[in-house]
């Protein structure tokens, strides 16, 4: 077959191509961590930097007289990282402290929260369209980070703003799917509604398309 840029234009890329810098994350943090609206959203302005999780089962190999057929395993989920920006008043990193802190104590070496309750927790990535609109999501359930990294520090490291990665684990998470199409994931109760379709940003100090309060990246 001879090759057609008019054929991967109108049967590739179709609708423009997914941008990696159009996202958002949003958290929100068990109720024992102090952390009002205004850090979390202060979060989702933060988060430079995240990814959309893989999917990934393992294989079981079963052998037979010397050959081997491959079988599917369980399911598991690895861990998730995000990068933020720090801010003078430290204060989304102060977050993941006092999280980490409810784990596990600094210095008493026990655990603040009664039970489980520092996971009862949920993160969000949003993927948004090049005109403004959510078009994919992801939600983690039960997530609590295991690292809030360090932070370098230099003499040298001028016209640049620190930044912290924090990395989670979590239970499971659930795609969010905007349009027809539907995965149905065997969640208890329901698969939890998709995004609503794709509408335009609000300007500057407006809501999301979702009306959580926080906007996603300007266009």
């Amino acid at each position: 077959m001879a090759f057609n840029i008019n054929d991967f234009r109108t049967r590739g890329l179709s609708n423009g191509g997914v941008r990696p810098s159009l996202f958002q994350v949003e958290i929100s943090p068990p109720s024992s961590i102090s952390a009002d609206s205004t850090i979390r959203q202060k979060f989702t302005f933060t988060c430079s930097a995240s990814q959309i999780p893989d999917a990934s089962i393992s294989e079981i190999a079963v052998s037979y007289f010397g050959r081997q057929i491959k079988l599917a395993g369980e399911r598991a989920y690895q861990n998730w990282s995000v990068t933020i920006l720090n801010d003078e008043d430290f204060s989304v990193r102060n977050m993941f402290e006092s999280w980490s802190n409810e784990i596990n104590q600094f210095v008493g070496n026990v655990k603040r929260t009664r039970g489980n309750a520092y996971k009862n927790s949920i993160a969000t990535v949003k993927q948004f369209s090049s005109s403004g609109g959510v078009i994919r999501a992801y939600v983690f359930n039960g997530i609590f980070p295991i690292s809030v990294g360090a932070i370098g520090l230099g003499w040298d490291q001028t016209s640049q703003i620190q930044n912290f990665d924090v990395t989670f684990a979590y239970d499971y998470w659930t795609p969010q799917v905007v349009g027809s199409g539907t995965i149905n994931t065997g969640q208890s109760g329901g698969d939890p509604s998709p995004p609503e379709a794709a509408a335009p940003l609000q300007p500057s100090g407006g809501a999301t398309p979702d009306g959580s309060g926080t906007q996603g990246p300007n266009q």
